[in-house]
């Protein structure tokens, strides 16, 4: 089974969201043999998350009210296949903990750019072996992708109003439901766009 990782700072808000997020849309693929975690690089072991976070989530469709914080660890970011970071920050801190992590950590806006122009995995591929390709592939032309507009962070909205959240709540979907379209994007995909 392979793994997606999502790294924030508390693990309580930004992360468990995009979690929630992207667990549903594979799932919704049909999916099921990619794990997605998330940690977070200062989390306090076992904090629920944001009621604003869980309130927004909810307003999704999801439920992360059982989700627990974790600390980021290296064996974490070890068996990770992706290593996707809420801001720039984030990506560094995995560096810092595990320099190898580096051609599979990318922050999630960032990853989402570059991943634009992936032309797709063999259509044969399963899962983890289109995840892996994807991978591969963004961390080979990550300096070539042009530079992400409005900066590669997404918003934190910890100590906002329930608005703040819901807008994080809101970019986040957008950017997860492409994330999880392009990593697993076929070349037959890519004809039937094209064409």
């Amino acid at each position: 089974m392979s793994s997606i990782l999502i790294v924030c700072t508390g693990n309580i808000c930004r992360s468990p969201m995009a979690e929630g997020l992207l667990d549903h849309y594979l799932r919704d693929r049909g999916i099921r043999s990619v794990r997605v975690e998330s940690a977070g690089v200062i989390a306090l072991e076992g904090s629920p998350p944001v009621a604003e976070i869980a309130e927004a989530a909810q307003e999704r469709g999801l439920d992360i009210s059982a989700h627990v914080a974790r600390r980021l660890e290296r064996e974490m970011v070890g068996r990770a296949d992706l290593v996707v970071a809420m801001a720039a920050e984030h990506r560094e801190a995995v560096r810092r903990i595990d320099q190898q992590a580096g051609d599979r950590t990318f922050t999630l806006k960032e990853l989402v750019n570059v991943l634009d122009d992936f032309p797709g995995s063999d259509e044969e591929a399963g899962p983890e072996e289109r995840l892996s390709a994807a991978v591969r592939w963004a961390g080979e032309h990550r300096w070539a992708a042009d530079p992400v507009s409005g900066g590669e962070d997404v918003a934190d909205p910890l100590g906002l109003s329930l608005m703040a959240y819901q807008a994080t709540a809101w970019e986040l979907d957008g950017l997860i439901e492409r994330l999880a379209d392009e990593l697993f994007r076929t070349n037959h995909d890519t004809e039937v766009a094209i064409g």
